[in-house]
Order: C-alpha cells, then structure tokens, then sequence
C-alpha cells in the first residue's frame, strides 16, 4: 500500500488567516485543508490520514481547547500546533502541557510556522512507523502456540534452556525445539533482539 501524504489540517474562526496559512504551506509543497470551526474540522477529521493539526485557542461554539480534548477523548494522537494572540500565552503553555506539540504567538513568523509544522509531521509519522512495528510484532506474537509463548517469555528474561526446562518440567531438547521456532516466528536473528522484540510489545499485556 502506498503511503498516504500527510496533511496539514487548519481551524481559525478568521479566513483571512486561514487564506494566509494555507498558501504558505502550499509554497512549500505541504498538503492543507482549511476549516472555520471546530464541528466543521472534526465532520472532515480521518485519523488515519497523517499529518498535523494547526489550531487557534479562541472560536466561537467550540474552542482550540475544548477541541484537543475532544481528540484526546477519541484517542486521536494527532499532533496539534497552536496559533495564539499574545493575551492567550498563558492557555496555550496550559495546552502544551496537556499534550500540544508548540504555539506560536500572532503574528508569527512565517518561517517559525513552517518549522513547527515540519517538525509535528516527523513526530507524527514516527509515531505512526512505531505503532506498525509493535502492531507487527504483536501479529507475530499471535502465531506462537501457548508452550512458545511460556517458552518465549521465559528466554527473553535470560534463563537458559537447562533452567526453563526445569521449570516448565520438559525435557532441554523440547526447550531448544521451541526456542527455535519462536526466533523463526518473531523473525529474531540473535537472543539480544529477541529481548528487543519482547520489551517493544512488553506495553501490551502478553495473552
């Protein structure tokens, strides 16, 4: 599947600002959709289209603010920049702290937008590549019968075959048997990335 290109959403009350942002992303070769309101923005809204977010602090129905936590509600992990009038400093450094990437304070530097901008595009599609590893690895881990998955768990906390043997009260060659296959399924080419893999899915609790 080829990948999507990212976009960069905007939502300002003033289209004139809107106008302005999206020409200025568009001279750079970056992708935006411009909306006036935040009901409009989140009718239009796919989570799974990368990108970021750029968003004003103070419109009418719904603000910047009350928008963010409406994305955190529905676990949307897009990255957010805000766009701010100086007297709003103080909400959005409260903004950041509950997860926005940055602000800027209008009016701002065309070059300081297009950095931050760039900037929460890399975050997101980090973000995105490291969801489908793990996304990956947990298919994988799938695949192991329930004795490779005692077996997995016990080699990446370092016991040898003799000690899980004891433990799981099977014979050494069953152990080495097993491990074998587990380095084949989770397509592990050493003992220390098989411990990679294991801490990479150890977020989500192991069936």
């Amino acid at each position: 599947m080829t990948p999507r290109e990212p976009l960069v959403y905007v939502v300002d009350d003033d289209a004139a600002v809107l106008d302005a942002i999206r020409m200025l992303l568009r001279s750079v070769g970056l992708r935006a959709e411009t909306y006036t309101s935040a009901t409009d923005f989140l009718a239009a809204f796919d989570s799974d289209q990368p990108g970021c977010l750029v968003l004003d602090i103070r419109m009418p129905v719904m603000s910047g603010i009350e928008l963010q936590d409406r994305l955190r509600e529905i676990g949307a992990m897009i990255p957010v920049v805000f766009v701010t009038a100086h007297g709003d400093i103080p909400m959005a450094v409260q903004a950041v702290k509950a997860g926005a990437l940055d602000f800027i304070p209008k009016p701002f530097r065309d070059q300081d937008l297009l950095d931050r901008v760039q900037q929460a595009i890399e975050l997101d599609l980090q973000h995105r590549a490291e969801l489908s590893d793990r996304a990956e690895l947990l298919r994988r881990f799938g695949t192991l019968t329930a004795r490779e998955r005692e077996v997995f768990q016990l080699v990446a906390t370092g016991k040898a075959n003799k000690v899980i043997a004891a433990d799981l009260g099977i014979s050494q060659r069953t152990v080495e048997i097993h491990r074998g296959r587990v380095m084949e399924k989770m397509q592990a080419r050493s003992l220390p990335q098989l411990v990679r893999i294991a801490l990479q899915i150890q977020e989500r609790e192991l069936p």
